[in-house]
């Protein structure tokens, strides 16, 4: 029978929480790395058993994590590349005196077809790549050279380059966003980049419709479509059929259309899950009402999934890396929140379960799904 392992970074250490295909009875493991941040888990879909992790402290600085045996145990890798080998010291990415300054690693994605590949998306906002594991990096230049750069601000966490999407179908094109700069995406593996935001409209930037500077919290794709995107932006979910070049929005009937996360049924292209929150000054959820909206129809049309949910006097948070699905046959879907829990549902949504309760504040949720 296949099992799920879920992966959950924190704000004071990483989790695993694993069960057979059922999902019913879980167990827990942790803390690993306990008292730090986790901003990101994910496992190589190559090696299932090969898991990386984004460890940060405003005391001692960023380490990258590596197990091999499935979570059991890890050792650090790259150390001396991030920090000319002294954690807790930041460098600049190029010795010159000027605001790109290495901070921390948001987000952790593994190869689609090597399992010692690994890209690291970072702040101030830049694309790394490994080749070996995790132990040698280098950049991607041509992302922070591209002549918009110089117009990139930090949202209000900061300056983060928090996704990247490989297409399945392309071994050439990949899709990163930036809080707030927006997307983009290169087809020649990183070499040149293009800003795709088009059709994006950010009413508190100088140009609301400027090629640059909108705050994207993530985005999502289905891997049977790549060229079909999904966007949480800091207001407005927008759709893209057109591989990012022209975006337009699918807010529909969502109570607010301002959110973190967004997700893609692993089966249905055209399944959306989304958890509003009240707004940009109030980071939690309206009403006091835990509430995934999905939609089956790609957007615009969308409906509240309640069952198992708190609907009183709920006010958590679900950041943008903090939903995932597994690939069963009937789609689990996960999400943690800024109180410690972390809900599941066996049936697509339908029912929700707090698989674990009281964890410190979730940050990021990845699922594997092994046979």
């Amino acid at each position: 029978m296949s099992k799920v392992r879920v992966l959950v970074g924190t704000k004071k250490g990483a989790f695993i929480l694993s069960a057979d295909g059922k999902r019913k009875d879980w167990e827990v493991s942790g803390p690993f790395f306990a008292g730090w941040e986790i901003y990101h888990m994910k496992g190589s879909p190559v090696n299932p058993n090969r898991l990386y992790a984004s460890q940060s402290s405003s005391w001692s600085g960023q380490v990258v994590q590596r197990s091999d045996d499935g979570g059991a145990t890890w050792a650090p890798v790259g150390n001396k590349f991030l920090y000319d080998g002294v954690p807790g010291t930041h460098q600049w990415y190029d010795g010159t005196p000027h605001p790109w300054e290495f901070k921390r690693v948001w987000h952790l994605e593994p190869s689609l077809s090597d399992a010692d590949a690994v890209y690291a998306g970072v702040e101030d906002a830049a694309l790394f790549k490994s080749t070996d594991g995790g132990n040698n990096w280098e950049e991607l230049a041509g992302l922070r050279g591209h002549g918009t750069g110089p117009h990139w601000q930090p949202g209000a966490g900061g300056m983060c380059l928090h996704t990247i999407i490989h297409d399945p179908s392309n071994a050439e094109r990949m899709y990163i966003a930036i809080s707030a700069a927006g997307a983009f995406r290169t087809d020649d593996a990183g070499k040149t980049w293009k800003p795709i935001n088009k059709g994006l409209y950010s009413k508190y930037i100088p140009d609301p419709t400027a090629e640059v500077g909108h705050c994207v919290h993530h985005v999502a794709m289905h891997k049977d479509r790549p060229g079909v995107l999904f966007m949480q932006k800091h207001w407005d979910v927008m759709r893209s059929d057109d591989a990012g070049d022209q975006w337009h929005e699918v807010s529909g009937n969502l109570p607010t259309d301002f959110g973190f996360v967004i997700d893609v049924h692993a089966h249905e292209p055209e399944t959306l899950y989304v958890v509003p929150i009240k707004s940009d000054a109030e980071h939690f959820v309206p009403d006091g009402k835990l509430r995934v909206y999905r939609s089956r129809s790609g957007g615009n049309e969308w409906e509240a999934l309640t069952r198992g949910l708190p609907q009183k006097d709920c006010y958590v948070n679900v950041y943008r890396d903090g939903m995932a699905v597994d690939s069963m046959d009937e789609c689990g879907v996960y999400f943690g929140t800024s109180g410690g829990q972390v809900y599941a549902s066996a049936d697509a949504g339908d029912s929700w379960t707090a698989i674990v309760r009281d964890l410190p504040s979730v940050l990021s949720v990845e699922v594997q799904t092994l046979t």
